[in-house]
């Protein structure tokens, strides 16, 4: 399996009037607003619903929009990226203000979600994609498209991104998550290894009251029929 980069820090020679030192967690994130309300519920659905399928685990980092420092000079100001969604492997579980590398190990993502936008669909598939592939060397990435409802996913073999092939269902495996991705309803989905759609909150409630629906309608069906026996249900 493919595994992230880790950052290589500043050499012992150079000047320390050259580097600031940030506090551990003390770098805020710096992303512009999401352009549309569609994109902001589309992170925030893969945000929840990963966080929920893996509740019990407790090393890994789920988060979107978020800025990703980089610097090996350890600076705010140079080498920083914010993708859409992404998921870091083997760290703590917590939270943060922004994913600073050289604050967790060197640890990149270890896979990456772009959701494109007229103004962003160039530089997600062209110079961050080079980034992700020769700098983070992000074993998984993804592009979704919620308006031209266009997918694509690579993964990184031997250095290079190698286009995933989809299923018949149209959907790409992600080697680090362990899971297939894919459209469901207009929306980027989790899918099991079985090819099950992994629920969302809203959606478990809505099962429940379902079932709650179909039992107190059997349960009627089941009195009346006692009732056409001549047997009143209300005196078992």
């Amino acid at each position: 399996m493919s595994e992230p980069a880790t950052l290589e820090f500043i050499p012992d020679n150079t000047p320390e009037d050259e580097v600031i030192f940030f506090p551990p967690g003390d770098i805020l994130s710096d992303e512009p607003p999401l352009e549309s309300d569609l994109h902001r519920d589309q992170i925030d659905l893969l945000i929840r619903l990963l966080k929920s399928w893996w509740r019990e685990k407790q090393d890994f980092y789920a988060s979107g929009n978020l800025t990703i420092y980089y610097s090996p000079n350890q600076k705010k100001s140079e080498y920083f990226r914010g993708p859409d969604f992404f998921v870091v492997l083997g760290t703590e579980k917590k939270d943060r203000k922004s994913w600073v590398v050289w604050q967790e190990d060197g640890k990149y993502p270890n896979v990456i979600v772009e959701i494109l936008s007229n103004s962003t669909a160039a530089i997600d598939k062209g110079f961050k994609k080079q980034i992700y592939q020769d700098t983070f060397r992000t074993p998984d990435y993804f592009l979704f498209d919620p308006i031209k409802m266009e997918f694509q996913g690579f993964h990184l073999v031997d250095g290079k991104y190698q286009e995933i092939q989809s299923t018949t269902d149209g959907r790409l495996w992600s080697q680090q998550l362990e899971l297939y991705l894919g459209v469901y309803e207009g929306k980027l989905r989790f899918f099991t290894t079985e090819n099950q759609l992994i629920p969302s909150s809203e959606e478990l409630a809505q099962q429940a009251e379902e079932c709650v629906q179909q039992a107190e309608q059997e349960i009627a069906r089941l009195r009346e029929l006692l009732r056409t026996q001549g047997i009143n249900p209300e005196n078992i």
